[in-house]
């Protein structure tokens, strides 16, 4: 198991506050239920078994770092990881998304995370094997027969039995690239072959035509299955191709790695994982809700796909193309903003496989100032590493970060609520006449000022019809 699945849930909560400001109550909500999964694995048979996730559903509006919860979770558990919305999905019959197709996807992700780990393992060996290539282009294989004068002094073949061609060419590689194969070895390693050309004979994909299948919902897998018969169609092929030997060490790595890797394994590998670790993030999933009990228009479709969805939640088996899958283990964490309706229009089935119900709160100001300065992802941290680049050192008084974060919530408060995403909008106006002088100010320090701050947004966050559109 990996050691970082066994965080505690304090240890999870200390990771997540490095990218996300506030919200302690739904971090420890789901720093629980990554644990309790934790917990599962260390649990005997049969009883294993019997214990189900328990599923989040968040609620809070726009902005407030719902959807980077779940995400940074799945990152620290290195599970696989759906984000889908819920308002994809419709009612069988009507134009849209299966809801069966998110296990399908999630089992796709779970695949491509399981070669990627299983490339970075064997990246090693397919190297070796790469440079073996290399120095059987440089230094060809001697031929298994070979040259001899015959009594009339012409030369002719000297026919051998396969173990003597067999023993010949090995002493003869022995005893003649013993020296010089090690050599250009170490040439090749120390870089001193790097403008070399070597011809190669490169395996390329012909890209298959995509295919788009219009269709009611439910047939997500024929478009996939006919992708891949026309993929077995336009097969792969060589191409020759003359590359310098850096790139032709990297195309022959990748073909290696993809030749070493064991698709079998991975296949079985990634689905155990998309069963026991899975994690899919229903996001607004209050679209999907009944604003009212009449049967007419979306709203039939809308109770229809809650209904889909019930099984799935609750535990059932779906088909892929890569075998069955079991949806008993795989946490679901649904988020809505719920502004137009309340948790309790779910249908009461759905709302019993969401026992945990965690609420978000608006962002004031305090916390847009912790948003801008405290993440290791922080926006101002960006803007002075971007800024860098031209030369130009980007220097914030703390005044004016106070300002940014004054102003944001101002307009959140005067138009619509859209939490922390205010904040990148404002960091552009701020920033806008430096981003595009940048390039040409040269090198030099220049200092943003709770003064420049106000000059560069506050005519636009008073006129409250402008800033709808700017803002």
């Amino acid at each position: 198991m990996n050691p970082i699945q066994s965080l505690t849930p304090k240890e999870i909560v200390t990771e997540l506050d490095k990218y996300i400001v506030g919200q302690a109550e739904a971090k420890r909500s789901v720093a629980i239920a990554l644990r309790n999964r934790w917990r599962r694995r260390q649990v005997d048979s049969p009883l294993r078994e019997e214990i189900a996730p328990k599923n989040i559903i968040m609620i809070g509006p726009t902005g407030v770092g719902k959807t980077e919860i779940a995400r940074r979770l799945a990152s620290l558990a290195q599970s696989p990881f759906f984000k889908v919305e819920a308002s994809k999905f419709t009612e069988v019959g009507y134009v849209g998304r299966d809801v069966e197709s998110m296990i399908r996807d999630l089992v796709e992700i779970a695949i491509s995370m399981v070669k990627e780990e299983e490339k970075e393992r064997i990246e090693g060996l397919a190297e070796f094997y790469a440079e073996e290539r290399i120095l059987d282009i440089l230094l060809p294989v001697p031929p298994a027969t070979a040259m001899s004068e015959g009594p009339t002094g012409s030369h002719s073949f000297l026919l051998q039995s396969h173990a003597e061609t067999e023993q010949a060419v090995t002493t003869g590689r022995r005893e003649g690239e013993s020296s010089t194969r090690e050599k250009f070895r170490e040439m090749l390693r120390d870089g001193r072959l790097d403008e070399r050309q070597l011809e190669l004979d490169i395996t390329e994909s012909h890209g298959s035509p995509m295919v788009e299948i219009m269709t009611t919902s439910g047939m997500e897998d024929m478009q996939s299955n006919l992708q891949d018969a026309f993929s077995k169609i336009f097969s792969k092929k060589k191409k020759k191709r003359k590359l310098k030997v850096p790139e032709a060490m990297k195309a022959l790595t990748k073909e290696e790695m993809e030749r070493l890797v064991d698709m079998d394994k991975v296949m079985k590998e990634a689905l155990r994982r998309t069963e026991e670790s899975g994690i899919i993030f229903l996001d607004e999933i209050d679209k999907i809700v009944s604003k009212s009990s009449g049967g007419h228009g979306p709203e039939v479709s809308r109770e229809g796909v809650q209904r889909d969805l019930l099984p799935i939640v609750e535990g059932s088996t779906v088909t892929t193309k890569h075998g069955m899958v079991k949806t008993d283990h795989i946490l679901f964490i649904a988020s809505g903003a719920f502004h137009m309706s309340k948790p309790s229009d779910l249908i009461p089935e759905l709302q019993g496989r969401f026992p945990v119900r965690v609420e978000l709160h608006s962002l004031g100001q305090d916390e847009f100032v912790r948003i801008l300065t405290e993440p290791e992802n922080a926006l101002i941290k960006q803007y002075i590493a971007l800024m860098a680049t031209e030369g130009v050192e980007l220097v914030f008084e703390p005044e004016s970060i106070q300002e940014m974060a004054r102003i944001a919530v101002e307009v959140n408060q005067n138009t619509e609520e859209i939490g922390a995403r205010r904040l990148h909008t404002v960091m552009e106006r701020v920033l806008d006449e430096l981003s595009f002088d940048a390039s040409e100010r040269g090198a030099g320090q220049f200092v943003v000022s709770a003064a420049y701050v106000r000059s560069q947004l506050d005519a636009i966050a008073q006129d409250q019809d402008l800033s709808r559109f700017i803002l």
